[in-house]
Order: C-alpha cells, then sequence, then structure tokens
C-alpha cells in the first residue's frame, strides 16, 4: 500500500514529531512518500498528483488550511471510489474537521488512531460542500464557511500573523472579533440576502454561517456550534443574524456555546437546515472565508452539497 504524507516543513516541533512517528510507525506497513509543502496551494498540487499517480492513501499534516488544500486536490476531477483515502494529522490551532471525524486535538494520539485504522483497514465516506462564486472554479470545504463579521475575523488574524508573526491561537482569534464588531464591521447595513431553491429568498441578513457538520468552530476546548444538526451525512444548514445589536449577538454566541441538539433560537437568528444548494447575495461586496481561509470580497457565492464525497481514515 503506498503513501503519501503531506507536511509542512516549518511545522512546530509537535506536528514534526507527529510526521516522523507516523514514517517510522507505517514503514514496515506501507510504501511511504513524504511531500514538503513549500508555499500556499502547494497541498492541492501534491495531493492532484497522489490522485493521478493512485496512491492508496494521503496523509495531511497540518490544520484545516492543509486539510481544505489536500481534499481540493484530491477532489480536482471530483469524487470516484478510485481516489487515495485521506488520513489526517491535526497539528493546526482549531483542527475542527479532525475533531469532527472523531481524532483527539492532539498529533499523537491522532497518530495512534489513524496507525490502528490504517491497519484494520477502517474507512468512513463523508460528505462535503463546494462554494463557487462568479469566475472561480468550484472549491471544496470540509466543515464551514462564512460571510461577514466571521471572515472579517479571519482576515484581520492572518493580516496580523502575516505583519507581526503572532500566532492563529484562541485568544488572537477573540481580539480580533472584538475590534471587528465594535470599531470595523457594518452593524446598520444588513447586506445579505439568502436563496434556496424552491422556497423564498429571505434578506436583511447581517453575516451567514454556512455548516457542513458540527460543530462550527471551536474556541480552544469548547464548541462553537451555531447549527448542532448539520452532519457529514445530510446536506448544508445556515446560521444568520438579522441584527448586530449587542444583546441578540451575545444571546445567539451563548446559545452557540450551549447549543447541543437544536440550533440557537430567536427573532434576530435564521436557520435553514439540509439544504442541498445555497447562494448568498449580497448588495455589496462582503468577507468571504472558507475553512478558516480568507477568500476576499464576493457578491454573489452559491453553495452546494455533495455527498459521500472523500473516504476518510478513521
Amino acid at each position: 500500500m503506498r503513501a503519501m504524507l503531506i507536511a509542512n516543513p516549518k511545522a512546530t516541533s509537535t506536528s514534526r514529531r507527529a510526521r516522523d512517528l507516523m514514517m517510522r510507525a507505517v514503514s514496515g506497513d506501507l510504501d511511504v512518500d513524504l511531500a514538503e509543502t513549500g508555499h500556499r496551494g502547494h497541498a492541492t498540487e501534491l495531493a492532484r498528483r497522489a490522485a493521478v499517480e493512485r496512491y492508496d492513501v494521503v496523509v495531511a499534516v497540518g490544520g484545516d488550511g492543509t486539510v481544505n488544500e489536500t481534499v481540493n486536490g484530491l477532489l480536482a476531477k471530483g469524487p470516484s471510489p478510485d481516489l487515495p483515502a485521506l488520513a489526517v494529522l491535526p497539528c493546526g490551532s482549531a483542527n475542527v474537521f479532525a475533531r469532527a471525524i472523531g481524532l483527539p486535538n492532539d498529533p499523537i494520539g491522532a497518530t495512534r488512531d489513524v496507525l490502528d485504522a490504517l491497519r484494520a483497514g477502517r474507512h468512513r465516506t463523508v460528505g462535503l460542500g463546494t462554494a463557487c462564486h462568479p469566475g472561480e472554479a468550484e472549491r471544496y470545504f470540509t466543515f464551514c464557511a462564512g460571510v461577514g463579521l466571521d471572515a472579517e475575523v479571519v482576515r484581520e488574524v492572518e493580516r496580523r500573523r502575516r505583519l507581526v508573526g503572532m500566532r492563529a491561537d484562541p485568544s488572537l482569534y477573540v481580539r480580533a472579533a472584538f475590534r471587528q464588531f465594535f470599531a470595523g464591521t457594518d452593524r446598520r447595513h444588513p447586506s445579505l440576502t439568502v436563496e434556496v431553491p424552491g422556497r423564498a429568498s429571505i434578506s436583511g441578513l447581517f453575516l451567514a454561517f454556512v455548516s457542513n457538520t458540527s460543530p462550527w468552530s471551536f474556541l480552544g476546548p469548547y464548541p462553537v456550534n451555531p447549527s448542532p444538526r448539520a452532519q457529514f451525512s445530510r446536506g448544508l444548514d445556515v446560521f444568520g443574524m438579522r441584527s448586530m445589536d449587542v444583546a441578540p449577538v451575545l444571546g445567539a454566541l451563548a446559545g452557540m456555546l450551549t447549543a447541543r441538539s437544536w440550533p440557537v433560537r430567536g427573532r434576530q437568528v435564521l436557520n435553514l437546515h439540509d439544504a442541498a444548494e445555497i447562494t448568498l447575495r449580497a448588495d455589496r461586496p462582503v468577507a468571504f472565508q472558507l475553512d478558516g481561509e480568507y477568500l476576499g470580497e464576493q457578491e454573489t457565492i452559491t453553495f452546494r452539497s455533495v455527498p459521500k464525497a472523500i473516504r476518510i481514515v478513521i
């Protein structure tokens, strides 16, 4: 069995340890090739090559960005049962996808689980989502997309990391969210309209989260869960806010941090469940993020559910 291990050469000491452990542990069971990334988008190129060269397994060592790039490389020509299976060793700041599929938020513990699954031949097929805006090809996402405030926060975090080299830990996201909410985002003029085929359009939204699974993210060890019913085996869920006043936003956030089986409720909240296709339209360019990566400002984005998109080693 051939495996390609995609890893960042600038990884942390913990992720290097996980990578080296995986290489040593499977050397007797698998023919492993180490492929190190050198630039943004490189994991996509490597995973695409792994699919063309018919590797059996691709192991993504990194955070949600590395996983997203790897998935998009594997699915460059669409889902197929002949594609390599995907294994994930979580080494990022949030590791939402890895935790959503049941891996521990620890690269060493996750390595043991992945090795056990590889040796036992265990796989799970999960559905994903795609996002497409005019002039661009569809791009897969593994757990969430966001339009509005959360994407603005991602943009600010990426800017600070680029300028001053700050680590993307939960405290940085919280500080950026407070600054953006009180001094950055437009809290007076809602710009978004949600369109779902067969339903009346819904306008007057300030922000929207599109989820492929739950939770939407993590605040350290705590799940942030606006759409608890979202799952890999169903369509897409949408959470939206009709108001950006402090009271309803704090109420919604409290609901996200305590929600377990039902979505956040409230007069200023929108919830849609299990949609095959969703289009978000804005009357002005708004910030857009996919799996925690900022992708610029857009006015129209269409999201689609892709059932049984990829095999996961778990």
